[in-house]
C-alpha cells in the first residue's frame, strides 16, 4: 500500500524551501503527497519558533491534525522541534521529532520509524551543527526557493535562531549554481535566494555573496532572482551597484530587517548597525534603483522601548521611503539575553504599536503602487486566483491581477498597471 503524506509549513521562506525538499525526498521513497480531501497516513509539520506565538501556532496545528486525522502519524521538525523537542513529543499523535540537523535526513528516520514505531526524538545540540544541507524546490508554487546559507553567528539579544539553527554555514557556489540549472531544466523561471543570514554567505568556505549572485546570473533559463532578507550592514554598495548597473535578472526588490528605529534599542538588541547606516542603505537603493520595492522588518515593544524610544522608532520608520513594514510584537524567548534587560513593555502596548505600524504599512504600500500606476512592468504569472482571474508579481514586487489566460501561467509578460483593486491596498489591476 502506498503511504500518503500531507505537508504543513509555519514561518519563513526558508522553511517552505525545506518542506518542499522533504516532500521530494519522501516521494522518492514512494510516499506520495495526498490530494485535497484525501486522508493522510503521515502529516509532516515544519515549525517556526521566532516568537512565543509561533510555538503556540505549532501546537495548535499539531493538535488540529491529530483531531482531524486520528490514525495519522505526525512528524514534527523545524525550529520549535529543535528548541523544545520533549515538549513537542508529548503532543497528540506525534511519532517523530526531528531537529534542525536531522530535518533533511528525514528519509532515514522515517525508514527506522516504520520498522520500530513508537515515539522517537532525534536532535543535535545547536552549536554542534556544522553541516550545510541545501534545498531548491518550489512545491506547488511557481517560484523556486534556493537555500544558500543556514544558521547565524549574530546572537541578537532577543533572538533564538542561533540556538534553533546553529552557527552560520554555507553551500558552495558550484553546488548552488548546479541546483539553479536543475530548476531551469524543470521549467523554473524565478528563484528566491533564501537563508537565515544570507549576507554572511561564504565566510566559512572562502567565497562571498556577491560572487554567488554573479554566478547565478549566468545560469541559463532562469529569468528572475529575488534576494530574500539581508542585513543592512551586509547589503554593500558593491552588491547594490552590480544589481543596478550590470544585472538583468536580479529584481528591484529588497527585504531589510530594521527591528527598531531607536539607536538605544538597537544597541540593546545587539544589532550591528544604527539608524544612520540603515537610512543610508535606503537612500542608496533609491538613488540607484528608484522603482525598487523595499520591505522592512520591525519589532514593536522590545525591552528598553520606552514611550520616548517608541516615538523615535515610529518617527524614523514614518520617514523611510519604503513600501511595506512586516511588524511583529516583541516576544519573550526563554534563554535569550533580552530577558535580563529592564523596561519591559506590557503586551497590550506591544500590540497597539504593531497596529500603528500596520496602518502605516498599508499607507506606504498604497502610495508605492500609486507611483507605479500607468507604468508598464514585467509580471511573472503565478496562479489562477478568483474565478476567471490570475495573479502574478511585477519585477518590483507588486501583486497584479488580470483576466485569466492559462497559457501565461509560469511565463513573464509586460503589463500596464491601471489601478488599485477596489478594497485592497496591496493588489493592482492590469
Amino acid at each position: 500500500m502506498t503511504l500518503k503524506a500531507s505537508y504543513h509549513t509555519l514561518g519563513c521562506k526558508l522553511n517552505f524551501s525545506e518542506t518542499s525538499t522533504i516532500a521530494a525526498m519522501l516521494k522518492a521513497k514512494g510516499i506520495e503527497k495526498g490530494i485535497k480531501g484525501e486522508i493522510p497516513d503521515i502529516c509532516v509539520v515544519n515549525t517556526c519558533s521566532v516568537t512565543g506565538n509561533a510555538d503556540k501556532k505549532g501546537r495548535q496545528l499539531i493538535r488540529s491534525l491529530a483531531s482531524k486525522y486520528p490514525e495519522a502519524a505526525i512528524i514534527v521538525t523545524g525550529c520549535y522541534a529543535q528548541l523544545k523537542p520533549e515538549e513537542v513529543a508529548q503532543l497528540p499523535n506525534v511519532a517523530l521529532v526531528l531537529g534542525s540537523n536531522e530535518k533533511l535526513r528525514i528519509s532515514q528516520y522515517v525508514d527506522s520509524w516504520l520498522q520500530n514505531q513508537g515515539v522517537k526524538v532525534e536532535t543535535t545540540p545547536s552549536l554542534s551543527i556544522s553541516e550545510f544541507m541545501p534545498s531548491c524546490e518550489r512545491g506547488d508554487r511557481t517560484r523556486y526557493f534556493l537555500k544558500v546559507q543556514d544558521g547565524c553567528d549574530y546572537f541578537c539579544t532577543y533572538c533564538t535562531i542561533p540556538y534553533a539553527r546553529g552557527r552560520s554555514r554555507s553551500g558552495s557556489i558550484c553546488e548552488l549554481t548546479r541546483m539553479a540549472r536543475e530548476a531551469a531544466e524543470k521549467g523554473g523561471k524565478e528563484i528566491v535566494i533564501t537563508g537565515v543570514n544570507i549576507g554572511t554567505f561564504g565566510r566559512d568556505t572562502g567565497e562571498d555573496f556577491l560572487s554567488l549572485i554573479k554566478a547565478l546570473e549566468r545560469v541559463e533559463g532562469i529569468e528572475r532572482y529575488r534576494i530574500s532578507s539581508i542585513e543592512p550592514n551586509l547589503l554593500t554598495d558593491d552588491i547594490l551597484e552590480w544589481i543596478a548597473e550590470s544585472s538583468t535578472k536580479f529584481m528591484p526588490h529588497f527585504h531589510i530587517p530594521l527591528q527598531s528605529g531607536s539607536d538605544k534599542v538597537l544597541r540593546l538588541m545587539n544589532r550591528r548597525y544604527d539608524t544612520t547606516l540603515f537610512a543610508s542603505r535606503i537612500d542608496r537603493i533609491r538613488s540607484l534603483i528608484p522603482d525598487a520595492f523595499i520591505g522592512i522588518d520591525i519589532i514593536a515593544g522590545a525591552r528598553g522601548e520606552t514611550p520616548e524610544e517608541w516615538e523615535k522608532s515610529l518617527d524614523f520608520a514614518t520617514n523611510l521611503d519604503v513600501a511595506k513594514f512586516h511588524a511583529f510584537p516583541y516576544s519573550e524567548r526563554q534563554g535569550t539575553k533580552a530577558l535580563l534587560l529592564g523596561d519591559s513593555v506590557p503586551q497590550n502596548v506591544r500590540y497597539e504599536r504593531v497596529s500603528q505600524l500596520n496602518l502605516l504599512s498599508d499607507q506606504k504600500t498604497r502610495e508605492f503602487i500609486e507611483k507605479n500606476l500607468g507604468k508598464t512592468r514585467k509580471v511573472l504569472w503565478e496562479k489562477a486566483s478568483a474565478p476567471n482571474y490570475m495573479q502574478g508579481l511585477t519585477d518590483n514586487y507588486i501583486r497584479v491581477e488580470a483576466p485569466l489566460n492559462i497559457s501565461l501561467i509560469n511565463s513573464v509578460s509586460e503589463v500596464k498597471i491601471s489601478s488599485l483593486k477596489p478594497g485592497s491596498s496591496e493588489i493592482a489591476l492590469a
